[in-house]
């Protein structure tokens, strides 16, 4: 079981203060906060991958790369790469090459993506978004596993005899989660490659994440990749920690209120109700996060967003200190290995 948290690295005016960070300043934040969630003890640090404002997370490799050398332990992941947009050779190269960088301590995670005027910026159509995403990651596969591909498919040039350049290290591709708010096709796909499938779980009810994860790991075994209950499965989550839960409701209502995906819609109240979305005291968080298995089943990734909607830097690191209390408590209770946390001092000395 791996805890962490990823990130969509959305440049947002702080509602309390008015103010709003620089490009710089966010994508600088964006290391900072990698650098403490291995300081704290976390597992991965997943970044996004937009081309549109208010994202400035347009080069999640570029980024990986540079967490990568600042860091020891912690795994990087994506959340997540467009397979749809992205051309699956480009990705081949720039993921394969980044796992020798980094020794293997990387995954990602592959996403169709939902903003509809990036599609044409890159030459597609959302209306293919499924056809794309099949297509794309069936020539990735093969890409990351064959040393001389003939392809020829509905989006893309042909290839003939192509190699893709570095080849994976020692021989084993890159794994990757298939990530998905409400696609069964793409739980499928998954399922067919036996590959991890990642429910994003943050805007939809338990129901529906219940609904998904079942339906994978259905399909899982029933492609001959192992027992249903063995699927790999990981999902995403939302908080906000302060000492009192009064205190976490009054410090994170401004942000929600005005988030850019949700903000403006329904309240607080109603949304932590009805979705993942936690907002509390540490103990609240450990307690909520463990039901999640109730309809998920064991599962094996479980990432939180913190640093959205315009949290200012100091307080998205003060969350993290208190993540990492989380989770340390999280794995008390499923009887799992503590991981070693790291003094500022000594995460700096890597850079």
């Amino acid at each position: 079981m791996e805890f962490g948290i990823f990130t969509v690295g959305d440049v947002t005016t702080d509602p309390t203060t008015g103010r709003t960070p620089t490009e710089h300043e966010r994508i600088k934040a964006t290391v900072e906060i990698a650098r403490k969630a291995e300081e704290v003890g976390l597992d991965v640090v997943a970044v996004g991958q937009h081309h549109n404002p208010p994202f400035v997370a347009s080069s999640p490799t570029t980024t990986m790369a540079y967490i990568g050398a600042q860091t020891e332990r912690i795994k990087l992941s994506t959340s997540t790469t467009l397979i749809t947009t992205t051309d699956p050779v480009r990705i081949a190269e720039d993921y394969a090459t980044l796992q020798h960088l980094l020794d293997g301590r990387m995954d990602l995670m592959l996403g169709r993506g939902n903003t509809g005027p990036v599609y044409p910026w890159f030459g597609k159509d959302i209306r293919q978004g499924i056809p794309l995403a099949v297509e794309n990651y069936a020539l990735l596969h093969r890409l990351w596993r064959e040393e001389n591909v003939d392809w020829q498919g509905k989006f893309r040039t042909p290839l003939q005899g192509f190699t893709s350049t570095p080849r994976p290290l020692d021989g084993e591709a890159p794994f990757v989660w298939h990530g998905s708010i409400r696609s069964p096709e793409i739980a499928e796909q998954a399922a067919y490659y036996g590959d991890g499938f990642f429910s994003n779980h943050i805007f939809w009810p338990a129901s529906h994440t219940a609904r998904m994860v079942e339906f994978y790991r259905q399909r899982f075994e029933h492609h001959g990749h192992g027992r249903a209950e063995d699927a790999v499965v990981g999902l995403g989550g939302q908080v906000y920690l302060a000492r009192s839960h009064e205190q976490a409701v009054r410090e994170f209502r401004p942000y929600f209120d005005n988030a850019p995906v949700y903000g403006h819609g329904p309240s607080l109240e109603d949304f932590t109700r009805q979705t993942p979305l936690t907002v509390g005291t540490p103990a609240e968080v450990v307690e909520r996060t463990l039901s999640f298995r109730e309809y998920a089943g064991d599962y094996q990734r479980q990432l939180f967003l913190v640093d959205h909607a315009g949290l200012p830097l100091s307080t998205v690191l003060h969350q993290l200190d208190l993540l990492g209390e989380v989770v340390a408590e999280l794995r008390t209770e499923l009887g799992l290995a503590a991981v070693p946390t790291t003094t500022p001092a000594a995460a700096g000395s890597a850079a």
